[in-house]
């Protein structure tokens, strides 16, 4: 399947690259929906492994490219359920997210993340397992994860320890505060800098540079290069859902529910 248009994202396969669009109102969060569209699209890749070079990961959001998982579908699905039951249906969506980030992760092709505007939580996760990030200049980072009381949950520590330094790490999770992308391109979380509006074109010709090489070769620089930290993101779960079992959790996921503000998921 080359071509595919769901109710949360979408995408299409065009002279060696295929780029995938998440387009789920009101900031591309990860759901259950989303999710499932995810899994679609990692099953295409058996058709679309031996004629691609590249993928392209984009946002048709204007001021966002993922706000991250979406913790209104988690509170109101913890809140249904009796509290010994939470940490089972976590683990669950968490297992199904980890894997189709391993797969995206591992892809014999090269991954672009193509970013605008906030990229926070899940959506930062989802950035940190394709093979680069291409920003533009008013896109801004951070796991806000902390001031819930739980930890990134979708791979993003793993692989940000994979790529960076121990103290950007630590001062991203710690503070939750938002880094822009000069910043983030300075410590090497971003791999080129765009002008406003540019980072999807910027992203297609780096793809179109990329559909020059050998597919062999590129896969087995990138198996090499860029291993996945399968135990540590097991171990992630483990901690995600143990930290998941508090009332303090809840509580603070009811407070970011009740909120009104425009865009409550910004720290």
């Amino acid at each position: 399947m080359k071509t595919f248009t769901g109710k949360t994202l979408r995408w299409e396969w065009r002279e060696g690259v295929v780029e995938l669009t998440l387009d789920h109102q009101p900031a591309n969060e990860i759901g259950t929906a989303m999710l499932a569209e995810l899994e679609k699209f990692v099953a295409a890749f058996g058709v679309l492994v031996p004629e691609t070079s590249a993928c392209i990961i984009a946002s048709a959001r204007k001021s966002v490219f993922s706000a991250g998982g979406d913790l209104r579908e988690l509170y109101a699905t913890a809140a249904a359920v009796p509290a010994k039951e939470r940490p089972t249906g976590v683990r669950a969506f968490l297992e199904r997210i980890h894997a189709v980030l391993n797969v995206i992760d591992a892809a014999p092709f090269v991954t672009i993340a193509a970013v605008h505007g906030a990229c926070l939580g899940g959506g930062l996760e989802l950035a940190l397992a394709c093979d680069m990030i291409i920003a533009d200049k008013m896109a801004r980072f951070a796991f806000p994860e902390l001031r819930l009381g739980f930890i990134p949950g979708f791979g993003g520590i793993p692989r940000l320890k994979r790529d960076l330094g121990n103290a950007f790490v630590r001062d991203l999770l710690f503070t939750g505060r938002t880094v822009n992308a000069t910043r983030a391109q300075a410590v090497g979380l971003v791999a080129q800098l765009a002008g406003e509006g540019e980072a999807l074109r910027i992203a297609r010709s780096t793809a179109a540079q990329i559909t020059k090489y050998d597919p062999v070769t590129r896969a087995a620089a990138k198996k090499f290069i860029k291993p996945i930290p399968h135990d540590e993101l097991r171990r992630e779960i483990d901690l995600f859902c143990e930290l998941f079992t508090r009332p303090t959790v809840m509580a603070a996921l009811k407070r970011f529910v009740e909120d009104s503000g425009p865009m409550p998921y910004l720290p």
